[in-house]
Protein backbone atom coordinates (compact mmCIF):
# COMPACT_ATOMS: atom_id res chain seq x y z
CA UNK A 1 0.00 0.00 0.00
CA UNK A 2 1.35 3.59 -0.35
CA UNK A 3 0.81 6.73 0.90
CA UNK A 4 0.32 10.07 -0.19
CA UNK A 5 2.76 13.03 0.92
CA UNK A 6 1.94 13.57 4.37
CA UNK A 7 0.60 16.72 5.05
CA UNK A 8 -0.43 17.30 1.92
CA UNK A 9 -3.54 17.70 0.28
CA UNK A 10 -5.22 16.57 -2.53
CA UNK A 11 -3.34 17.03 -5.81
CA UNK A 12 -0.32 18.99 -4.60
CA UNK A 13 3.08 17.36 -5.34
CA UNK A 14 6.39 17.87 -3.84
CA UNK A 15 8.34 16.02 -7.10
CA UNK A 16 8.94 18.54 -10.72
CA UNK A 17 10.88 18.27 -13.37
CA UNK A 18 13.74 19.72 -15.75
CA UNK A 19 12.45 20.50 -19.27
CA UNK A 20 15.22 17.59 -20.26
CA UNK A 21 13.28 15.42 -17.98
CA UNK A 22 9.97 15.92 -19.46
CA UNK A 23 11.36 15.05 -23.00
CA UNK A 24 13.34 12.00 -22.01
CA UNK A 25 9.77 10.76 -20.24
CA UNK A 26 8.27 11.96 -23.60
CA UNK A 27 10.44 10.31 -25.42
CA UNK A 28 10.08 7.13 -23.16
CA UNK A 29 5.98 7.07 -23.30
CA UNK A 30 6.33 6.89 -26.70
CA UNK A 31 8.83 4.24 -27.49
CA UNK A 32 6.98 2.05 -24.39
CA UNK A 33 3.59 3.06 -25.48
CA UNK A 34 2.22 4.08 -21.84
CA UNK A 35 3.74 5.78 -18.98
CA UNK A 36 6.40 4.61 -16.43
CA UNK A 37 7.11 4.90 -12.83
CA UNK A 38 9.96 6.29 -10.99
CA UNK A 39 11.38 4.77 -7.24
CA UNK A 40 13.44 6.12 -5.14
CA UNK A 41 14.67 3.30 -2.74
CA UNK A 42 16.13 3.46 0.04
CA UNK A 43 17.89 0.06 -0.39
CA UNK A 44 21.74 -0.27 -0.72
CA UNK A 45 21.82 1.26 -3.62
CA UNK A 46 19.89 4.43 -2.54
CA UNK A 47 21.60 7.52 -4.21
CA UNK A 48 20.53 10.56 -6.02
CA UNK A 49 19.76 7.82 -9.18
CA UNK A 50 16.18 6.92 -9.25
CA UNK A 51 14.55 3.68 -10.91
CA UNK A 52 12.52 3.96 -14.11
CA UNK A 53 10.22 1.45 -14.96
CA UNK A 54 7.17 0.70 -17.18
CA UNK A 55 4.11 1.58 -15.27
CA UNK A 56 3.44 -0.91 -12.96
CA UNK A 57 6.52 -2.84 -13.25
CA UNK A 58 7.76 -2.17 -10.04
CA UNK A 59 5.64 -3.29 -6.98
CA UNK A 60 5.76 -0.58 -4.45
CA UNK A 61 4.94 -1.35 -0.78
CA UNK A 62 4.32 -0.16 2.71
CA UNK A 63 7.10 1.98 2.95
CA UNK A 64 7.08 3.48 -0.34
CA UNK A 65 5.51 7.35 -0.36
CA UNK A 66 3.96 8.96 -3.48
CA UNK A 67 5.05 12.36 -3.76
CA UNK A 68 3.04 12.95 -7.28
CA UNK A 69 3.17 12.35 -10.77
CA UNK A 70 5.28 13.83 -13.69
CA UNK A 71 2.94 13.40 -16.79
CA UNK A 72 1.20 10.95 -15.47
CA UNK A 73 4.12 9.14 -14.13
CA UNK A 74 3.86 8.37 -10.90
CA UNK A 75 7.36 9.20 -8.68
CA UNK A 76 7.55 7.40 -5.32
CA UNK A 77 10.41 7.60 -2.22
CA UNK A 78 11.18 5.07 0.60
CA UNK A 79 9.69 6.89 3.67
CA UNK A 80 12.79 6.65 5.30
CA UNK A 81 14.67 8.12 3.18
CA UNK A 82 11.89 11.21 2.47
CA UNK A 83 12.71 11.60 6.33
CA UNK A 84 16.38 11.61 6.06
CA UNK A 85 16.13 13.94 2.99
CA UNK A 86 13.98 16.73 4.80
CA UNK A 87 10.33 15.55 3.00
CA UNK A 88 11.55 18.60 0.62
CA UNK A 89 11.12 19.38 -2.81
CA UNK A 90 12.49 17.24 -5.20
CA UNK A 91 13.67 17.43 -8.93
CA UNK A 92 13.74 14.81 -11.37
CA UNK A 93 16.59 15.62 -14.26
CA UNK A 94 18.99 13.54 -16.56
CA UNK A 95 22.43 13.32 -16.76
CA UNK A 96 25.60 11.60 -18.38
CA UNK A 97 26.09 8.19 -18.32
CA UNK A 98 24.10 4.35 -18.74
CA UNK A 99 21.06 3.75 -16.09
CA UNK A 100 22.00 1.81 -12.80
CA UNK A 101 20.45 -1.86 -12.65
CA UNK A 102 17.10 -2.58 -14.28
CA UNK A 103 16.53 1.20 -14.62
CA UNK A 104 15.30 2.66 -18.03
CA UNK A 105 17.16 4.97 -19.60
CA UNK A 106 16.57 8.61 -19.74
CA UNK A 107 15.61 8.79 -23.67
CA UNK A 108 18.86 7.28 -24.99
CA UNK A 109 21.22 4.39 -23.57
CA UNK A 110 23.90 7.44 -22.51
CA UNK A 111 21.47 9.15 -19.72
CA UNK A 112 19.86 8.13 -17.02
CA UNK A 113 17.41 10.16 -14.88
CA UNK A 114 19.07 11.90 -11.27
CA UNK A 115 17.05 13.04 -8.77
CA UNK A 116 17.90 16.93 -7.12
CA UNK A 117 16.90 17.94 -3.44
CA UNK A 118 17.52 20.77 -1.70
CA UNK A 119 17.54 18.61 1.25
CA UNK A 120 20.52 17.02 0.02
CA UNK A 121 22.91 18.46 -2.45
CA UNK A 122 24.27 16.62 -4.90
CA UNK A 123 28.12 16.84 -6.16
CA UNK A 124 28.50 18.69 -9.47
CA UNK A 125 30.53 16.60 -11.91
Amino acid sequence: MTETVPGSTPGTTRISATPAARRAIAALRAELGGPVMFVQSGGCCAGSTPMCFRDGEFLVGDVDVLLGDLDGCPFYIDARLDDAWGRGHLLLDVAAGPPEGFSLAAGAEDRHFVTRSTGCAAATP
